[in-house]
């Protein structure tokens, strides 16, 4: 029987908490993280046990990567763009997958979509923030992505097998990746308006210039939780990833903790959240 493994993307509180726990029961653990997450924007932890001082939250991040680290866990920082699921769960990063039995999200809550007149009102009628689920429905048609990062540029190569078009909107700011498809376009111009009738039709920029287009692709920033999910079939409502009382997700194998379950966002919760996924997940792969 080949060994079991586990990935666990997201290196705050509960991702780090399941790390350990899985690591602890003796199954071969991957975090991948990408940055410090909400912990790197907190001047100042007091309401965490075990602290006779303020903890500020970057040193309270690295010393839960080092503790992990310390017991074994493979820590690899990159940016996740997407996940796979066939015979295995795999995580997939700019420069590597990476594979495992159980799978447990721990991103944090959900991006902040961009301000755009009709974002909100053509979700679901030309909006998306899904390529892999939505594609299918604009074969031959004028697809944009909006978003200047990795994660940008993998939701536009998706696009590119099916749509007629694929342009990526950076919003004024620089492309963070390199652009090696023919198939894609890139404007540096900001999007001010999705404009339509019964779905979207087409696109105005910040100088006036009407752009047609058939579908709009939301990429900004980097991948939350709910997105990964949503890509391969588990349930979600609205940014909250829909879990039972086990951390279980409706894909088998694959867990989710902390804030993108939503209820309270605090550390002592995610890291409970991340310790009781990993038990179950444990159990899991102990009845394979």
């Amino acid at each position: 029987m080949s060994e079991k493994r586990a990935v666990v993307i997201g290196g705050g509180p509960a991702g780090v908490s399941a790390a350990i726990y899985l690591v602890r029961a003796n199954i071969p653990v991957t975090l991948v993280y990408r940055d410090m997450g909400a912990l790197g924007k907190t001047g100042a932890v007091d309401n965490y046990y075990g602290f006779a001082e303020t903890v500020r939250g970057p040193e309270l991040f690295e010393r839960g990567i080092s503790q992990a680290r310390r017991l074994g866990v493979n820590v690899v920082e990159a940016e996740v763009v997407g996940l796979r699921w066939d015979d295995h769960l795999t995580a997939l990063t700019k420069d590597g997958a990476y594979s495992g039995d159980v799978l447990v999200l721990a991103t944090g809550s959900a991006r902040i979509a961009p301000r755009i007149d009709g974002l909100k009102a053509y979700e679901g009628r030309g909006v998306s923030y899904c390529a892999v689920c939505d594609a299918f429905f604009y074969r031959g048609k004028d697809v944009s992505v909006l978003g200047n990062g990795i994660y940008a540029y993998h939701e536009a190569k998706e696009l590119t097998a099916t749509a007629r078009t694929v342009t990526i909107y950076t919003m004024g700011l620089p492309a963070a990746f390199e652009n090696s498809s023919d198939k894609i376009r890139v404007d540096s111009r900001k999007v001010a308006k999705i404009l339509g009738s019964e779905s979207v039709e087409r696109l105005e920029l910040e100088d006036g210039t009407i752009v047609p287009m058939d579908g709009v692709f939301v990429a900004v920033g980097v991948a939350g939780s709910a997105d990964f999910a949503r890509k391969i079939g588990a349930e979600v409502e609205g940014v909250r990833i829909v879990v039972d009382e086990n951390c279980a997700t409706t894909i088998p194998g694959l867990y989710a903790c902390g804030d993108c379950t939503g209820g309270m966002l605090q550390i002592a919760k995610a890291v409970y959240d991340g310790a009781k996924a990993a038990k179950h997940a444990i159990a899991y792969l102990r009845s394979l």
